[in-house]
C-alpha cells in the first residue's frame, strides 16, 4: 500500500510534535511544519530528523508561518511538489491565554484568532484545490473541549475554538460532494509544553482591578497544570492514536466530531454533541440540504 502524504502544522512541540513523531513510527509520509525552521526551533527540526532516521516512515520539515499566507501557501506548494499529493491536513498550530478576559487586549484576540481560527482558514485555501481535484482528501481540525464547553479565564482561546468549531462545520457540509472530509478533534486536558507558553493579559492593572479575585486565573491554571503533572495524568500518545484512528477509518464512516479525553471522559462535549447532531440534521433538511449530511 502506498504511503499516504500528512501534512501536519505546529510539528516543533506539544501535541503536534507527539503526533509528528508518531506518524514517523507508523509508516507515513510527513512534511512537519513549523515557523522559524532555522531559528529557535531548529533543534527541534534536528530531533526530528533524529526520530525519522531511524522510523518506517518518511520526514519532510517545512517552514510555515500560519498567520502569514505567503508562507502557507509557499509550504504547500512545495509539499504537492515533492509528493505530488497531500492526503491529510491536521490544522494543530495554536495558542492559548489565560486571565481575565477584559484584561486581555484586542491586539492579544486578534492574535489568537489569527493563529486558531484564520491560520486555519489559509491553510484549508492552500489545500483545498488540489484534494478538490483529486475527489479525495482529508483534513482535521484540532478544536478543544472548550471549543463545546466553557471555563472561565480563558475568553480568547474559547472564543477561537467556538469559532473554529462552526467554520469546520461549515465546511464539513460545503465539501460534501467533493470527496474531502472534514473532521474536528476535541482534546482535554494533556500535559505538554503548551502549557508553559500560555498568554497573560497585556493589562496587568485591570486584572489588579478585581481586588481579591484577582488571583483566581493563576490559582485555576496552577490548579489545572498540577492535574496534568500528576500519575492520573493522560499520556499525549492517547491524543496521537485517536488521529492515527482517524486517519485510518475508511473515507464517509468518519464522524463529524472525536472527543479525545481520557482526564474526565469527555462527558459535556460528548452530550452536546449528540444534542447538536440532531439540531443540525433537522436544520440541514428544512432548508432541502439533507444530502450533504453524509
Amino acid at each position: 500500500m502506498e504511503q499516504q502524504t500528512v501534512l501536519v502544522t505546529g510539528s516543533s512541540s506539544g501535541l503536534g510534535n507527539v503526533l509528528t513523531r508518531t506518524l514517523l513510527a507508523k509508516d507515513y509520509t510527513v512534511f512537519a511544519t513549523m515557523r522559524d525552521l532555522d531559528g529557535k526551533n531548529s533543534q527541534a527540526a534536528a530531533e526530528l530528523r533524529k526520530i525519522a532516521a531511524r522510523e518506517k516512515g518518511n520526514l519532510h520539515l517545512l517552514e510555515m508561518d500560519v498567520v502569514n499566507e505567503d508562507s502557507v501557501q509557499a509550504a504547500v506548494e512545495q509539499a504537492l511538489k515533492v509528493a505530488g499529493r497531500i492526503d491529510v491536513v491536521i490544522n494543530n498550530a495554536g495558542i492559548g491565554g489565560g486571565g481575565y478576559s477584559e484584561a486581555f487586549s484586542v491586539s492579544q484576540f486578534q492574535l489568537t484568532f489569527d493563529v486558531n481560527v484564520f491560520g486555519v482558514q489559509r491553510v484549508m485555501r492552500a489545500v483545498l484545490p488540489s484534494m478538490r481535484l483529486r475527489r479525495s482528501g482529508l483534513i482535521i481540525n484540532i478544536s478543544s473541549a472548550m471549543g463545546r464547553i466553557v471555563i472561565p479565564f480563558a475568553g480568547a482561546y474559547t472564543a477561537s475554538k467556538y469559532a473554529l468549531e462552526g467554520l469546520t462545520e461549515s465546511y464539513r457540509y460545503e465539501l460534501a460532494n467533493t470527496g474531502v472530509e472534514v473532521v474536528l478533534v476535541e482534546p482535554g486536558g494533556f500535559m505538554s509544553d503548551y502549557w508553559t507558553k500560555l498568554m497573560t493579559p497585556d493589562d496587568a492593572a485591570r486584572t489588579a482591578s478585581y481586588g481579591e479575585s484577582a488571583q483566581l486565573p493563576e490559582q485555576m491554571w496552577n490548579g489545572v497544570i498540577g492535574m496534568l503533572n500528576s500519575e492520573q495524568a493522560p499520556d499525549s500518545q492517547v491524543f496521537a492514536e485517536a488521529i492515527v484512528g482517524i486517519i485510518d477509518t475508511s473515507a464517509e464512516k468518519r464522524p463529524l466530531r472525536v472527543v479525545v479525553d481520557p482526564l474526565t471522559g469527555g462527558g459535556g462535549p460528548s452530550a452536546i454533541n449528540t444534542v447538536t447532531d440532531g439540531v443540525q440534521k433537522q436544520v440541514l433538511e428544512s432548508f432541502g440540504l439533507g444530502s450533504l449530511l453524509g
